[in-house]
């Protein structure tokens, strides 16, 4: 979940997620909302990849995950048979990946770098929860598109930029709920769709597929949404060239 932007660090939120390290697999630690909601962005991200691909697993698909952080997202992937790489700037997170990898005997690769000085070709490469974090959009979007194989996908997850998303993503997660540290999310930094899919369209790519992640604390569970996009959402975008 660590990034460093090559036109400004943002060394304050990597340390901040880098002093909490050693505590990504605690299911009821500080990182327990990506627990939670875990199970339903792997469905998503299953369902999408085999679409795309137009087969019945992701078998054998190389997927980049930029931005692992401690391997939450890669461990489900390659139990799923695909071929798994991590990058991440932060070096506590990625020991922390590498060790978990390692007890729990699963074959990933993982990388102290950003995607900005990562080298190789990838199916399918995954930026989630990391656009709100970062100073340029754009930039990061660019290094992407080099790193992505023709006909490939990347699949984004982040945070809207509304009043709703304020609510519910600030003040209720984070003063209210406790799920994340304080002062872990700027609002001025959520991007809206509108705002994603340029960005999209302006390094070569094409907006794919667009859907909300809802959260309904009557059952405490996540779950996609066709229509409600105002505070999580997923968009897809390919590579036709």
């Amino acid at each position: 979940m660590l990034y460093k932007n090559r036109m400004k660090t943002n060394s304050e939120e990597i340390d901040d997620f880098e002093g909490i390290a050693n505590e990504w697999w605690d299911e009821d630690g500080p990182l327990k909302p990506l627990h939670k909601l875990n199970p339903t962005r792997i469905a998503y991200i299953r369902e999408r990849l085999c679409a795309h691909f137009k087969q019945e697993s992701i078998n054998g698909l190389k997927i980049l995950d930029v931005g692992c952080g401690g391997g939450l997202v890669c461990e489900p992937l390659a139990r799923l048979d695909a071929e798994v790489t991590g990058i991440d700037a932060g070096k506590k997170a990625i020991n922390c990946a590498i060790n978990h990898a390692v007890d729990n005997n699963l074959k990933i690769t993982y990388k102290c770098e950003t995607s900005e000085n990562h080298t190789g070709q990838y199916d399918v490469i995954l930026a989630l929860e990391i656009l709100e974090h970062l100073d340029d959009t754009s930039i990061f979007i660019d290094s992407l598109t080099n790193l992505l194989k023709k006909d490939g996908i990347i699949i984004f997850s982040t945070i809207n930029r509304t009043p709703k998303s304020f609510a519910l993503g600030i003040v209720t997660a984070e003063y209210v709920l406790n799920w994340v540290p304080r002062g872990t999310h700027n609002w001025r930094k959520f991007i809206k769709p509108s705002e994603l899919a340029n960005a999209i369209k302006d390094n070569g790519l094409k907006v794919d597929d667009i859907k909300g992640l809802i959260y309904n604390p009557l059952i405490d569970q996540f779950s996609m949404s066709n229509k409600d996009i105002a505070v999580n959402y997923f968009m897809c975008a390919i590579r036709l060239n």
